[in-house]
């Protein structure tokens, strides 16, 4: 796919020719259209009718190279209500195209349309964009690749042919009924039938064998697998039978190169990997596995994804006596245990930035403000006369940062802000939790969550260690924390209680992995850095949709700088009325 990968048909408005050391880099602007239409799909002998963008499913593919500028046009052929984000897009100065419902904008309603318009600046490397209104991205979701500047070479030797490989997951139920129902009953939701990969569920799924993803690859060769996981609940672990890979790069970030036999990837997580195919025909096939890493006390889809790798066969072999593929034997790879966090701890620990001259780690050396956030599961009240079906019958599920489960408003965080408007929220998350408890031990007997509309106003330019605390409140779990609007630097993690006297001294402030997506360990906490160059605002959630749908998410609001480039723009003219 290499350079391939970008559309030719694309219409391009803009072409602007710099001419650094004689070296000729365009930036171009490339327009895309999504219609989000209803498309009859069937997967393990199931057909329904899905939202999809284009009637394809997983979504089309975004191409770009660092530098230029995109301009989506979305319009909204369905009943639901739609809006997309571009994730891991810093969004510079482009805050209104970040795409989240009522934190960026109001959604796009039925018969509507909206241009999402951003530059992709000083990023590279695979990201996703996805649907981000209720559970709409179970299917509403596709790859977004972004190539080095033209003439820039990636810092590992170049791949003979890039594959994308996004993760996701196929629930025979419509998954707004699934969400709807959790919500009003206070259950948890009913879990997913399948993983897929590409859209595919495999061959270890009932009557799937035909929509199986098969990677053809040729002796000798090196392969750049894209991986990406738009699963909706689920951490995955992933692995190719009999080959090691190498990974490079990680939410659109190179590191330091370094082998594995076997990966972990969260929701909203990408990751790019060498695969170096054998030198020679091995006369096998192989499968390419992912299932889950849970770690929750809840049901979850304990089920197996598989593609198959299957090598070329050499010319030299006349047809007639090549091997028939599906005779030859199928390897399979062995995976860690569903709650091996022992290795998910290991894996995260060995990503470091490349920290070079030419790719810096510019992690942020003083702190201006810091925030100590616990991130878990709680109960709310069950509605009078009514029987709930959460915890026990009279809670419902929740989830919280610093025990605030955030409400989503009605008007759009970011319009309220810019219009200076009363009453759509207030600005007084706390910077700790309320009410201090020994967070990974024995939980507290009250539950109860509160909830409202809360943020953290940050001055432009300010310097932000957060330290992300799991709880063992209804069970520790992994959560896969997301910020929007920025990269962070994750500078240390561990298990039990946080104790900055003594973890704040081993943090990694040299080469620490640079990243939008990070998980909390489970029992444990994550420290991240970042400085808040971007004026908005910026939703943080947990990328399990199941506890943002429970309430465990929370925005900042970056306020602009003195200069002109530290500014929000005013909004477009098309931007969505709620």
């Amino acid at each position: 796919m290499g350079a391939s990968l970008l559309p030719s048909s694309l219409a391009i408005l803009c072409v602007w020719f710099l001419f650094p050391a004689g070296l000729a880099v365009a930036s171009i602007t490339r327009h895309y259209k999504f219609d989000i239409k209803m498309q009859n799909v069937t997967r393990l002998c199931h057909t329904k009718s899905i939202i999809t963008v284009n009637g394809q499913f997983p979504g089309p593919r975004i191409v770009a190279r660092e530098g230029d500028r995109l301009i989506i046009k979305v319009v909204n052929h369905v009943p639901n209500n739609i809006s997309i984000h571009w994730h891991g897009i810093r969004q510079l100065q482009s805050g209104w195209a970040d795409g989240p419902a009522y934190i960026t904008q109001c959604p796009i309603q039925t018969g509507q349309s909206y241009v999402y318009n951003f530059t992709i600046t000083g990023q590279r490397g695979t990201l996703f964009w996805h649907a981000h209104i209720s559970w709409i991205r179970a299917t509403v979701y596709g790859p977004l690749v972004i190539f080095p500047k033209r003439g820039v070479p990636y810092p590992f030797p170049k791949p003979h042919k890039e594959v994308p490989i996004i993760f996701g997951e196929w629930f025979n139920a419509d998954t707004e009924a699934i969400i709807n129902q959790s919500l009003q009953t206070g259950a948890g939701p009913n879990v997913s039938d399948a993983y897929t990969i590409n859209g595919l569920p495999g061959p270890l799924y009932n009557c799937s064998a035909k929509d199986t993803f098969k990677l053809k690859v040729k002796p000798g060769k090196t392969y750049l697998l894209r991986l990406i996981n738009a699963a909706l609940n689920d951490e995955l672990f992933f692995s190719i039978a009999n080959h090691s890979v190498t990974v490079v790069d990680v939410d659109a970030i190179y590191i330091k190169p370094f082998q594995t036999d076997i990966l972990l990837i969260t929701p909203g997580q990408t990751t790019n990997i060498l695969l170096k195919a054998k030198p020679s025909y091995p006369n096998a096939t192989f499968l390419m596995s992912a299932r889950p890493y849970a770690t929750g006390q809840g049901t979850f889809d304990n089920s197996t994804v598989a593609g198959i790798l299957e090598y070329e066969a050499p010319a030299k072999f006349p047809r007639s006596s090549t091997v028939s593929i599906k005779k030859l034997p199928l390897m399979k790879p062995t995976l860690p245990a569903l709650n091996d966090t022992a290795f998910a701890f290991n894996y995260t620990t060995r990503l470091r930035s490349l920290a070079n001259a030419q790719f810096p780690a510019n992690v942020p050396q003083t702190v201006d403000k810091r925030f100590f956030f616990t991130v878990g599961l709680g109960t709310n009240p069950c509605p009078k006369n009514q029987t709930c079906q959460g915890p026990n019958n009279s809670t419902k599920f929740a989830a919280s940062v610093n025990n605030f489960s955030f409400i989503l408003p009605s008007t759009a965080l970011l319009q309220a802000h810019f219009f200076r408007q009363n009453g759509v929220y207030t600005t007084d998350f706390p910077s700790t939790p309320l009410i201090k408890f020994n967070y990974t031990g024995t939980p507290p007997n009250n539950t109860s969550v509160m909830n409202g509309t809360k943020v953290v106003v940050l001055p432009f330019n300010t310097t932000v260690e957060l330290v992300m605390q799991d709880t063992s409140i209804l069970g520790a779990e992994s959560h896969p924390l997301h910020l929007h609007g920025f990269n962070f630097f994750v500078v240390g993690q561990g298990f039990g209680n946080y104790d900055p006297s003594k973890d704040r001294k081993n943090f990694n402030l040299i080469d620490p992995v640079e990243r939008n997506t990070v998980g909390v360990p489970s029992g444990g906490w994550v420290a991240i850095r970042f400085r808040a160059d971007n004026p908005g605002v910026w939703f943080m959630h947990c990328h399990f949709e199941v506890h943002i749908s429970w309430g465990l998410k929370m925005a900042w609001i970056v306020l602009d700088g003195n200069l002109p480039n530290q500014k929000l723009p005013p909004p477009p003219a098309d931007l969505p009325k709620c």
